[in-house]
């Protein structure tokens, strides 16, 4: 078997993408190394009717080749749907769409490996290899590159006031499998700010009226966040954004990180309306079973075997001010936050760390001493700020990795495209 240039592990829409972009290239060979048996992108959230936050055009490979067979308008061509998605007249695909999209784009890419857990990665100095250890089938396989990309995802975040928490609580990743159980309690509450949290509060009001449950949402934000989508707000989803913030010295990087979420974790204004109209329909029939606390957040959690319910110690913030909750159901759409996977723990020497311990990711992407061994797909928002986890701005760094690993630009990388200075010029003068 030949020996691949790079290994790529993980299988999200990014390193899917690169799989896309680089499918055809005649001097550069990747292979693709995903656990699981089929893509699959977020399957807990995929509810009828439910949109992506990117239009159309930030699919997989577009914004880097127009021209590319794996474009989500070839995909739309070939399963017969263009013309009713040109009629529809919205930039925005159904998320159910957009996963099979990936799917489709998937099936055709003989680079993609399913059903391999990787275990360990280790480095051999004497050929300039990176070994990758994975389990297919319960049998243990080999595979050698002189390139990694990791693209293994974020996992889902448990709140610490919730870990080891009894009974049947669920993160909002597993929320439709769990979605008819849920209806059958008397009581549900939603933990979280974000679109999840958002998506599955109006799922959940929406059928209020036929179940009878109390429905609770709680966010620690002090109010629901529509996100920023104004276009010039945009720009920072650009390359010039991307150098600007990568400049900045790291306490500054972390500072912004923490209050740039709005950017990226805010909900569509559409939905928070569709919202309040729900709620306005309900109370036309009388009272809403329902309570939305803002500025408060999740300070304990009990499950109490006995009776079947939780009891959620709040603080209400602006106010500092202590009250209970109690409820039969309880969904923690409470994000994701990116761990270092244990596989690397043989390499842990040859990547570079900043002093949070956390990937020191190079302009170029790359995580590794060498500058173009290893490199990263998301998980660097203090590095790369809110690009980090745009889905357009994935095919732009996708074009970046591919001209670390071949020294060419297959794919043009646009450099300045902002209408707005985000520093001071070189010299202090323009």
């Amino acid at each position: 078997m030949s020996t691949p240039d790079f290994i790529a592990i993980g299988l999200g829409p990014y390193n899917l993408g690169l799989a896309c972009l680089t499918a055809p290239l005649d001097d550069l060979d990747g292979l693709f190394l995903e656990a699981r048996d089929d893509f699959d992108w977020h399957p807990g959230m995929l509810l009828d009717a439910t949109r992506l936050q990117t239009p159309f055009i930030a699919d997989l490979v577009t914004l880097a080749d127009p021209t590319s067979p794996y474009s989500f308008l070839n995909y739309l061509k070939e399963s017969g749907r263009l013309y009713p998605f040109y009629i529809r007249e919205s930039f925005f695909p159904l998320r159910h769409e957009y996963n099979d999209y990936c799917r489709w784009a998937a099936a055709k890419l003989p680079s993609v490996r399913f059903g391999h857990r990787v275990t360990s990665v280790e480095y051999h100095p004497a050929d300039d290899r990176y070994v990758v250890h994975a389990v297919v089938n319960g049998e243990r396989v080999t595979h050698r590159a002189r390139h990694l990309v990791l693209g293994t995802g974020t996992p889902p975040h448990v709140p610490d006031a919730c870990e080891g928490l009894g009974g049947d609580v669920i993160h909002n990743s597993r929320y439709r499998e769990h979605r008819s159980a849920l209806r059958a309690k008397r009581s549900i509450t939603v933990v979280g700010s974000g679109q999840s949290a958002a998506e599955i509060y109006h799922d959940l009001l929406t059928d209020l009226g036929s179940h009878g449950y109390q429905l609770n949402w709680v966010t620690r934000s002090p109010r629901f966040f529509p996100l920023e989508y104004t276009k010039l707000t945009l720009e920072m989803t650009s390359p010039d954004y991307v150098d600007y913030f990568h400049a900045l010295p790291e306490e500054t990087r972390y500072r912004l990180e923490g209050t740039q979420k709005n950017l990226f974790k805010g909900i569509n204004a559409d939905l928070i309306n569709d919202i309040f109209d729900l709620l306005y329909a309900h109370r036309v029939h009388g009272p809403v079973p329902t309570r939305l606390l803002t500025n408060t957040e999740l300070t304990s959690a009990r499950y109490d075997e006995t009776a079947g319910t939780y009891r959620l110690g709040l603080r209400n913030i602006e106010q500092d001010r202590d009250l209970t909750l109690d409820t039969e159901g309880l969904v923690l759409a409470t994000g994701y936050h990116y761990r270092v996977p244990e596989f690397l723990a043989p390499i842990h020497d040859r990547l570079r760390w900043d002093s949070h311990g956390r990937f020191d990711v190079a302009r170029n992407y790359s995580i590794d001493h060498t500058g173009r061994g290893v490199f990263l797909q998301n998980a660097g928002t203090h590095a790369h700020s809110i690009t980090s986890p745009d889905l357009g701005m994935g095919p732009y760094r996708n074009s970046w990795i591919i001209r670390e690993l071949t020294g060419r630009e297959h794919y043009p990388i646009e450099e300045r495209i902002a209408f707005q200075e985000f520093g001071v010029p070189a010299g202090g003068t323009s």
